[in-house]
């Protein structure tokens, strides 16, 4: 019987996190680290690389690199794995974290249907499900050689979960169409792909709920409301399920969407 400290244990192994300065990122970074794995932290230009990197190897003396992508960019992606490939380098683990989220202000996004646009579409899905296939198909091989060898992707309740719009009301909240669609696409992605990478990597997904981040307080109020566990999440919630399906604990596990919802989908 293979003891539980051992089937987490991640030294010797190697995980790129896209997304990496995000809060959710951050959280996924710190908990592999702990457990000993080696990191290379993939972000925009301007974001805090540097300090992340530095704290992470302060803390747990684990060997991290850093990779600027932008991954709206195809271009920027070519590079990104041209380089990886270039050095040798091992990979063990790839999650797929980062996300187009928008803002209030971006045109064609936190707008009513009728104002959401094409374009704007677009820039959603190249991030949120165009760049994961491009990398999940480019950084196979690394992949596929390696001991313990999985990708995990990050979708979102609202890929497989219309929205309730009696949450937004009186806010400037929303849910733009291509969220939802790009996570539905990536849940279903992860299940294709766990099929066809197999027997070498293992592919799954986690399912955040609504974590939260000072949304407007009559917000907060109806979703806690409408949640079993009577709370919105916090990014320290997910470092279980993050440490489960990295390691070697969920190594008979593919193909599945978790959810960390705090019971949120179950109405």
């Amino acid at each position: 019987m293979t003891p539980l400290k051992e089937l987490s244990n991640l030294k010797g192994r190697r995980a790129l996190i896209t997304g990496a300065t995000g809060g959710l990122g951050k959280v996924i970074a710190d908990t592999l680290a702990e457990l000993g794995a080696d990191l290379v932290l993939v972000d925009r230009e301007r974001s805090d690389l540097d300090r992340l990197s530095e704290s992470l190897i302060k803390r747990w003396a684990v060997k991290v690199e850093i990779q600027i992508c932008d991954l709206e960019q195809q271009v920027q992606r070519t590079e990104l794995m041209a380089r990886l490939k270039s050095g040798r380098s091992r990979l063990n683990i790839l999650i797929n974290n980062a996300a187009f989220v928008g803002t209030s202000d971006l045109q064609g996004w936190s707008e009513p249907f009728e104002g959401q646009t094409v374009e704007t579409w677009r820039r959603a899905l190249e991030v949120n499900l165009t760049a994961i296939f491009d990398l999940s198909q480019g950084l196979t091989p690394l992949l596929k050689v390696e001991e313990g060898a999985n990708i995990i992707n990050i979708a979102s309740i609202y890929g497989t979960h219309g929205p309730d719009w009696s949450l937004y009301n009186g806010t400037s909240m929303s849910n733009p169409a291509a969220y939802g669609a790009a996570k539905g696409g990536l849940i279903q992605f992860t299940r294709w792909l766990s099929t066809t990478v197999a027997p070498t990597i293992r592919v799954n997904a986690i399912s955040p709920g609504g974590i939260y981040r000072n949304q407007p307080e009559q917000f907060v109020e109806r979703y806690k409301a409408k949640t079993p566990l009577g709370r919105m999440a916090t990014e320290d919630d997910f470092r279980g399920v993050v440490a489960y399906l990295a390691s070697d604990m969920s190594r008979y596990v593919t193909g599945q969407n978790l959810s960390v919802d705090g019971g949120w989908g179950v109405w």
